[in-house]
């Protein structure tokens, strides 16, 4: 293989960071449950029913975000070890070489980009 591997172990080091600390930042700023927030809005006599609205939206934002990170770091975690068993590179599905742009892109990235299209469709 023809890629710059420390390169890439470098860089999905720095991303892994910058997602926990995405990660953690989100569960800062909301430790509890989103019931239990809702239920101190509620509780509020003069509450308008969008305050509560307003709130659930939030938190389901902040929910998808940190769901969506926690993929993004099971699969930068995944390419870490695909580096560390040699592994890294090639298409986990047809064993093709993935191009140096598709990891410059998305550098976790398992599947070469016709593989990834295929498992896409419905």
């Amino acid at each position: 293989m023809s890629i710059d591997i420390e390169s890439f172990r470098t860089a999905l080091q720095e991303e892994r960071e910058r997602v926990q600390q995405a990660i953690a930042n989100l569960r800062e700023d909301h430790p509890g449950r989103i019931d239990d927030e809702v239920e101190e809005i509620a509780a509020i006599a003069d509450n308008h029913p969008a305050d509560t609205a307003t709130a659930t939206l939030d938190r389901e934002i902040d929910y998808t975000l940190e769901e969506n990170s926690s993929r993004v770091l099971s699969e930068i975690d995944g390419a870490l070890r695909r580096i560390d068993d040699g592994t890294y590179g090639t298409c986990a599905d047809c064993g093709r070489e993935i191009p140096t742009e598709r990891l410059e892109a998305s550098p976790w990235a398992s599947l070469c980009i016709d593989c990834k299209r295929q498992a896409e469709r419905p």
